[in-house]
């Protein structure tokens, strides 16, 4: 499957880290919560402003991000891997390493 995302929407591809409790401890199960990091896979064009004019997305492939969810994220399970729509304002932070 191939998504393009429109305007400022983001295609985003959860990292899955291994959930441990603050002593360390591996947690499975409903215990875990789900990262909230991701790989930046696709961007689409930017947001088109009141004046007309598309103000590009700040973002590129492979970017790796930190990401809010919430009302307006969509979610696409493939497999093991999940994949998520969310809106530029979603982003909260390039992880740079």
């Amino acid at each position: 499957m191939k998504l393009r995302p429109l305007h400022e929407r983001v295609l985003i591809e959860r990292l899955n880290t291994e959930p441990k409790n603050e002593g360390g401890i591996l947690l499975t199960g409903s215990s875990a919560n789900k990262s909230n990091q991701g790989k930046v896979l696709a961007v689409g064009p930017g947001k088109v402003l009141d004046n007309g004019k598309l103000r590009p997305i700040d973002l590129k492939v492979g970017d790796r991000v930190l990401f809010k969810e919430g009302y307006g994220s969509h979610s696409e399970q493939q497999g093991e891997q999940e994949f998520l729509v969310l809106s530029e304002s979603d982003i909260l932070a390039v992880i740079e390493e």
